[in-house]
């Protein structure tokens, strides 16, 4: 799956680029006709400790799906939202069948 990583006024090392493209990739286990996917990465300023945010926009055939989660790590939140993905993937493909 393509996936394309943005992140936003911030430098992202290669470990969490590799954690984000393993964690898409599982993706396709349970909707594999996904286009492409788009995953940006936020630093909100604020004072609070949840100021990281992950935008997951998942583009199929005829739709676009888009997960926003704010967590304390990039992990965490690309955890969650990949999470919420998987339900919604799951629900689109037992609605086209």
């Amino acid at each position: 799956m393509k996936v394309d990583i943005h992140a936003v006024n911030f430098s992202v090392d290669k470990k969490l680029i590799d954690f984000i493209q393993e964690r898409m990739d599982k993706l396709e286990k349970f909707y594999d006709k996904v286009v492409f996917s788009d995953v940006f990465l936020k630093l909100d300023n604020t004072s609070e400790k949840e100021n990281k945010v992950v935008e997951i926009k998942v583009q199929v055939p005829g739709d676009e799906f888009v997960v926003k989660k704010q967590c304390k790590s990039f992990e965490e939140g690309t955890d969650l939202a990949i999470d919420s993905l998987e339900r919604v993937l799951i629900k689109r493909k037992e609605k086209v069948k």
